[in-house]
């Protein structure tokens, strides 16, 4: 009922309020996620923004089917129980020094996040944290500052590791559909990587650094515990033909997305591989039909949809140049205003909102503000992963809470250093690399 703003026309006016109906229903979530993307759906049509098909048309992609596969996937493998051997393979890799054992916690699961997932990397690393911390000490109260280092370890490393690859998260895949559609590039998986992956690599000890100094736990070697981890993997026997079948058809699902992925696309790679794990009964229907959360899937498919009709109606383009025009008069640099906006705009927004809305809806805004759009991109994607703030600023954050042994004023203790630490190695990447 509020007048259109000038320069806007009505369908952009009209997609702006879908936009903000769905920010508000998203944070305060007083329906189900599904019940939002189908009002997004059913607004888009309602308000004349699209017809049924069109509406039908952007809200499955490419990189929906992306989503769906991908949290299919997670399934598969999670079931194979590798965590325990995968627990051991990080000691073996670290020795038994508490601090050198965070560090890998931080590098092996950004690493794994980069391929499968922050969630999935979160729900299966969490189980060999807790394996630790209970073969250290079966009382909770001893283990105050090792309890939230090993858990918070597991999580920053995660939500970090996401930025690696496109397969690390929805809001990556995102991007690059937005580049895509908009025309301004068809970046490959190995191009994102090679932009990517060296500010990982960098962030990797300095998040080992800031827990270890931020917790610093009483336990400075964890000798009892990795002796009972042996003993635990030792009864297990030999890895089986399922987990070394799960795992090689993994690494075809990933050979595929680095050389195919230009061809037939992320999203039917993805595809495939559960395809292969159905064939080859490492997982059934039923298990992933329970295990998958569809509801995240439609609401990726919404959040693609709001993006692409903000470009399209020019409301991404007027907000871009209103928000440039009211920060000019704090600054005339205009480079580094895109890049505030850009990158703290969607740091605050994706400890709100799910990192994938933050960039749905700020992506069309970034890529119309002018500039190198490739950098800000990047930046805007690679900013939504500092999601360290609250409990439920991410899926990892919310897993460790879930354990009820970390505080929920322990997010803020660390999270704040990790945010200015990400934004600093973020603004010389974008400046150097």
């Amino acid at each position: 009922m509020i007048p259109t703003p000038e320069g806007l026309t009505p369908e952009g006016h009209h997609i702006l309020v879908i936009v903000v109906i769905a920010i508000f229903l998203i944070i305060f979530e007083p329906i189900p996620l599904p019940a939002i993307a189908f009002i997004v759906l059913i607004l888009e049509v309602i308000f004349n923004i699209a017809s049924p098909n069109e509406a039908a048309k952007s809200f499955f992609s490419d990189a929906v089917f992306f989503i769906m596969g991908s949290l299919m996937l997670a399934v598969a493998i999670v079931s194979q129980g590798l965590d325990k051997r995968l627990a051991f393979g990080i000691i073996r890799l670290t020795g038994n020094k508490t601090w050198k054992i965070v560090f890998g916690f931080v590098g092996i699961s950004a690493l794994l996040s980069s391929f499968i997932g922050e969630h999935t990397v979160t729900a299966m690393m969490l189980p060999v944290g807790l394996t630790l911390l209970r073969f250290t000490n079966a009382d909770p109260k001893q283990l105050k500052r090792l309890t939230p280092l090993l858990l918070f370890s597991i999580a920053y490393g995660s939500a970090m590791g996401s930025i690696g690859t496109p397969s690390g998260g929805g809001r990556n895949v995102i991007m690059l559909d937005y580049w895509r559609e908009f025309g301004i590039a068809n970046i490959t998986y190995l191009k994102w990587m090679s932009y990517a992956y060296p500010m990982l690599l960098i962030e990797i000890p300095l998040a080992t650094a800031i827990l270890w100094f931020t917790f610093r736990p009483k336990h400075k070697f964890m000798d009892t515990a990795i002796r009972k981890l042996k003993l635990e993997v030792a009864k297990s026997g030999r890895m089986t033909g399922r987990e070394i079948s799960a795992i090689f058809i993994f690494i075809l699902v990933f050979l595929g997305w680095v050389f195919l992925s230009p061809i037939i696309g992320l999203g039917v790679v993805a595809l495939i591989g559960v395809v292969l794990y159905l064939t080859f009964g490492l997982i059934h229907w039923d298990d992933l039909n329970r295990n998958t959360n569809w509801g995240v899937i439609l609401l990726f498919g919404a959040a693609i949809s709001m993006g692409l009709q903000m470009k399209d109606t020019g409301a991404a383009l007027w907000i871009a140049e209103n928000a440039i025009a009211q920060l000019e008069k704090i600054t005339p640099n205009i480079e580094l205003l895109r890049w505030f906006i850009s990158v703290f705009l969607t740091g605050i927004l994706t400890n709100l909102l799910s990192n994938a809305a933050t960039v749905a809806v700020i992506g069309p805004i970034v890529l119309n503000m002018g500039g190198d759009p490739i950098i800000i991109g990047f930046s805007t994607a690679i900013a939504s992963a500092f999601a360290y703030l609250t409990v439920v600023a991410s899926p990892t954050c919310m897993i460790i809470h879930s354990s009820g042994l970390v505080r929920s004023k322990d997010y803020m203790r660390a999270g704040w250093k990790m945010f200015l630490m990400s934004a600093t190695v973020l603004f010389f990447m974008s400046k150097i690399w």
